[in-house]
């Protein structure tokens, strides 16, 4: 039986930032530069949220019971490489990167999880802008390339990606 929507994405915050979208400067491609880096706030990951985001997205054992998961490759429970991966999007909509119009990928030219999320992990991103070019068909959007390295509370990657996210221009031209 599916979990409430509600309860699905409860992650229990911490040291998450109080500030508003509309308090932080927001963004255009051309207040970025490659080799900018960026931090995001923090979540700790719960086994009820774990459970619950499985339940309703990537039912399987290892996901959803303690028990079944100790047997597995995880050797315990572990998160869902795409709990991982929303969460690491909710963190980067609250980081200091701040883009005009919203955080919207474009692609994604690289995912990795190089190790497990367990209940109790801490969650944080540190992010470096990599590429910058502007759209060949679209003025108005610059193409950003990101790098995302989620991080635990050892500072050990547990996600690495590199999104491509469209951000708006000030100024569209045509070259």
């Amino acid at each position: 039986m599916p979990l409430p929507a509600t309860q699905a994405y409860t992650c229990k915050p911490r040291q998450m930032t109080t500030t508003t979208t509309t308090s932080r400067p927001q963004r255009y491609y051309e207040d970025l530069q490659v080799g900018q880096k960026f931090r995001t706030p923090s979540i700790q990951m719960t086994a009820e949220a774990i459970k619950a985001f499985a339940a309703q997205f990537d039912p399987q054992p290892f996901h959803l019971d303690e028990a079944a998961a100790q047997s597995s490759l995880f050797k315990g429970l572990a998160a869902s490489g795409w709990h991982t991966a929303a969460v690491v999007m909710r963190l980067l909509v609250e980081s200091d990167l701040n883009l005009v119009g919203g955080t919207i990928g474009g692609g994604v030219a690289e995912l990795r999880w190089p190790r497990p999320v367990r209940p109790g992990d801490v969650l944080r991103v540190e992010g470096e802008i990599v590429e910058m070019r502007r759209s060949r068909t679209r003025p108005e959007l610059g193409i950003v390339t990101v790098r995302l390295t989620a991080l635990n509370q050892a500072d050990e990657p547990v996600q690495i990606s590199m999104p491509a996210l469209m951000v708006p221009t000030r100024h569209p031209s045509t070259s």
